[in-house]
């Protein structure tokens, strides 16, 4: 973190503050309760959290200065940093995924995304045609249901509407991006990006579909060029060239759009993580057609490999990791990065995705507490139904009631900063790789020391008490 020397003498209490003192202040920092003002609800979380702090995971946001206690340094430094926290930095992002779907089970409406704390929203998903255009997901969701406020006679209703004109409106800054594939859809890209031709048709439609429902720009979510994704989908060989036309003829008809309409359009990708995904692209061509790439450094682990535990989310690689040699040591969001950066992609267009779910295991011994075992089934997730049977995928919120019922021990590996959870009693031994407060703070710190321009999460759904979500919070920050 970096400091800066007070030149004058601060009085605070009684207690003097000398010239050479050095007080940790980045930008704000002092603003512990994140309202963008350093003011006297941050002096009273200083005075009110005033000793040592209490042990991981627990938070200590008046720990300014990282010391492991609340002191006289913190005070001075929220003194200090008094008033308004500075403009936030453009090239500072938080994007947050949603989810079309989010609007029945999980009763997740648009209303409910906290705007004021991130930067962009990328709506998941917008599905491909038969005829190679841009097409509605659930037009029910997308474009009818109707909300408060809404009437028979607009142009749309629906979560778009929600989205790109009731939210915007009360929060100017926001920026949407529809996002077009996914997993589930993304079995006709390969067609699509195939002949100048198709580029240029699925382009065209782009551009009218973000002009007629008020998007910001267009978010790619191919699952994958050439290989691995569905078994339906469609692959070639040149789809690894392809890609990066159809980008290019997407940032072209973009741009003459923006210049058209006097307005900024966007165009980014969800990019993979896998060393052997990324050799399927061309980082830099695609580089020069993007704002950014949001790369999905999770789901590297799961439940689909029953044979051994791993983390799905990693920061750093694990030396003892038993599986194969490249995927133990490759798989992970710092040689993932690293992998982008040595193709020549600039660090500030890289935004690195973090999970608010977990991915488990069941059927798990307790030796090293689960971690690196074999496991025996896929145990239930938290929106399991009939039609996806169990998954293994567990939402953030409903981790945070696991951590509390008692029935679970969390484990921290400090090679991969990340940490599981393991209750030898439920599912026959449960096992559950996740991302918390502790592993964020460290993928915000990695963010900062790589320059990498922000954050990305799948998805807003998960994080019920927002929990998550504040860790990010600095990154908005110059």
């Amino acid at each position: 973190m970096q400091r800066r020397t007070l030149f004058s003498i601060v009085a605070v209490s009684g207690l003097l503050l000398a010239p050479g003192t050095m007080l940790a202040s980045e930008p704000c920092d002092a603003d512990i309760n994140n309202d963008q003002q350093v003011d006297i609800g941050d002096l009273l979380g200083v005075l009110g959290d005033w000793g040592p702090c209490p042990e991981p995971p627990a938070s200590c946001p008046a720990d300014i200065d990282g010391t492991g206690s609340v002191n006289v340094s913190d005070m001075l430094t929220v003194l200090s940093g008094w008033g308004p926290c500075p403009e936030t930095d453009e090239d500072q992002r938080i994007v947050a995924y949603y989810i079309e779907w989010g609007i029945y089970g999980r009763d997740y409406q648009p209303m409910d995304i906290p705007a004021d704390k991130i930067t962009h929203i990328n709506y998941a998903f917008a599905n491909i045609s038969e005829d190679g255009r841009i097409a509605l997901g659930d037009p029910y969701a997308a474009i009818d249901k109707y909300y408060e406020g809404d009437t028979w006679d607009q142009p749309y209703r629906g979560t778009y509407n929600q989205i790109n004109n009731v939210l915007r409106g009360q929060y100017p800054h926001i920026k949407t991006l529809i996002s077009v594939g996914g997993w589930t859809w993304s079995g006709r890209f390969s067609d699509i990006a195939l002949t100048n031709e198709s580029r240029a048709i699925f382009a065209e439609s782009c551009v009218d579909f973000i002009r007629q429902y008020n998007f910001d720009g267009v978010d790619i979510d191919w699952e994958y060029p050439v290989c691995c994704g569905l078994s339906s989908n469609t692959y070639r060989p040149e789809d690894r060239e392809n890609y990066t036309l159809l980008l290019q003829e997407l940032r072209t008809q973009l741009d003459a759009a923006a210049t058209e309409d006097d307005r900024e359009y966007l165009l980014t990708i969800a990019a993979p993580a896998g060393y052997d995904k990324i050799e399927n692209l061309e980082p830099d061509g695609i580089a020069e057609s993007c704002d950014w790439i949001n790369v999905m450094t999770y789901d590297l682990h799961g439940a689909w490999d029953l044979s051994l535990t791993n983390h799905h989310s990693k920061l750093y690689p694990n030396p003892n990791d038993p599986g194969d040699e490249d995927i133990a040591t490759l798989y992970n969001a710092a040689a993932s990065i690293q992998n982008y950066l040595d193709a020549g992609v600039p660090p500030n267009e890289l935004v690195l995705g973090v999970p608010f779910y977990g991915r488990a295991w069941g059927g798990v011994g307790p030796d090293q507490g689960g971690l690196f075992q074999s496991g025996s089934l896929i145990p239930p997730g938290t929106w399991d139904d009939w039609s996806s049977g169990a998954t293994g995928i567990n939402d953030w919120f409903q981790i945070e009631q696991f951590i509390e019922s008692g029935l679970y021990t969390r484990y921290w590996d400090d090679d991969s900063k990340v940490p599981w959870l393991y209750s030898p009693t439920e599912h026959g031994g449960h096992f559950i790789s996740y991302d918390d407060e502790e592993s964020l703070q460290h993928k915000v710190d990695f963010i900062r020391e790589q320059g990498l321009g922000g954050a990305m999460f799948w998805e807003i759904t998960g994080d019920r008490n927002e929990t998550l979500l504040d860790v990010l919070q600095p990154l908005t920050r110059p």
